[in-house]
């Protein structure tokens, strides 16, 4: 299938990393684990559960 992976539930841990500014947003929706299905989180208890690593790939004035 196209498209891309949750990172919840998977049989193996997946490397998973947040752009920055996503820290900023009250809530971001992403992938529940099937087609369709979408799942708001509030970007810091994606920093609790998953732990990834934090990336900075946005432009820059």
């Amino acid at each position: 299938m196209v498209g891309g992976c949750s990172p919840f539930g998977t049989k193996k841990p997946l490397p998973v990393h947040l752009e920055k500014t996503i820290l900023d947003l009250p809530l971001i929706y992403i992938n529940g684990g099937k087609r369709g299905y979408l799942v708001g989180v509030h970007p810091h208890d994606i920093l609790r559960v998953l732990q990834p690593k934090i990336v900075e790939c946005g432009l820059k004035d």
